[in-house]
């Protein structure tokens, strides 16, 4: 049986409060924090497990790769990728959601775990209760562009054109919920113009019609957009990020075209598990803002149009929330139905 405080009191001389709180079971907060910082000044002493929620050679693929080779180099265990793709991601994120919060499995999330737990009502996690945000790593921007025979060169002008041709033009994305179909209601409602969505199966057969003229405009991503581009066979009018694009250098972005506050990225995060130790936390940012930052990682995150960050956990958790109240607000207001 438990002591009780009175006997406890009676042997504070000799035991401390450290001891009390002991024998009641109850670590003191000076133990549990140095019981945190042993923690982080071994982690890791075996390999960790960074999942990635989607098959290989996609953009967070390729991210948690490079990282993976960076920490391993840093802190000298194996960081292993291991791909859980399925469910829109949700299998790979569930995985990890029930892990253990030790620190040696990690998620390498996308910007679909927002989107995926604003879209449907069954996604089997929450963001903010089941995880705990590390480093926000680098975010991609999508481009506004459309058909040449679409007789507008600015983005102001497609405003105008939409305005006097209200429901006439005709948007394509890789599919209901993804981030060129959001990024363009974003866009629509902003500008307060009606359009029609057409969404595909996938981002090529959605180019594919874009290039054919069977639709007027879209946004999908620089990478996906840049030979087209480049050929003529598409008008850029403007990006979609906080800044202008190192690939387009010449393509305002939205905001500065005439929609102040428009901002929409698709971006890439590691998490861990909530609960997992705040020093763990702190000693994995570090070192991946240090990987991040990197000749190696920045150059391949340029050749993928991609924009390095490297963030705090803390604003990486602000980040999170900011977009799920942005697209929880954008979902309400184009009428998209939650599955």
């Amino acid at each position: 049986m438990p002591a009780t405080f009175d006997v406890l009191l009676s042997r504070r001389r000799t035991v401390g409060a450290a001891g009390a709180l002991a024998l009641l079971g109850i670590a003191s907060p000076c133990a549990t924090f140095a019981q945190q910082s042993d923690s982080a000044a071994q982690y890791p002493n075996r390999p960790v497990r960074i999942v990635v929620p989607s098959s290989p050679g996609g953009g967070t693929d390729i991210l948690a790769r490079l990282l993976a080779k960076k920490l391993g180099e840093s802190l000298g265990q194996p960081f292993v990728v291991e791909n859980r793709a399925g469910a829109g991601q949700a299998i790979g994120i569930d995985v990890v959601s029930h892990a253990a919060p030790d620190g040696y499995t990690l998620l390498m999330a996308a910007s679909a775990i927002v989107l995926n737990q604003v879209l449907s009502k069954k996604t089997p996690y929450d963001t903010m209760r089941d995880f705990k945000p590390v480093s926000l790593v680098s975010t991609v921007s999508n481009v506004l562009v459309v058909h040449p025979a679409l007789p507008v060169k600015t983005e102001k002008e497609l405003i105008d054109y939409a305005k006097s041709h209200p429901g006439a033009l005709n948007y394509s994305s890789a599919g209901n919920g993804t981030s060129p179909h959001l990024s363009m209601e974003l866009f629509r409602s902003m500008a307060g113009i009606k359009m029609t969505h057409v969404p595909y199966k996938g981002t090529g057969p959605a180019t594919v019609d874009l290039l054919a003229g069977q639709v007027q405009l879209s946004m999908p991503n620089i990478l996906t957009a840049m030979p087209h581009i480049r050929a003529g066979t598409l008008r850029a009018l403007g990006v979609t990020g906080p800044r202008r694009a190192g690939a387009l250098p010449d393509v305002p972005t939205i905001a500065e075209a005439g929609l102040p506050g428009y901002e929409s990225v698709q971006w890439y995060g590691m998490l861990a598990p909530a609960g997992t130790p705040a020093a763990v936390v702190n000693k994995l940012q570090a070192e991946i803002v240090r990987a991040v930052h990197s000749p190696e990682i920045q150059a391949a995150m340029a050749s993928e149009g991609a924009d390095p960050v490297g963030s705090s956990a803390d604003e990486f958790a602000a980040f999170i929330r900011s977009e799920i109240a942005k697209w929880t607000q954008v979902v309400k207001t184009a009428g998209i139905q939650q599955e």
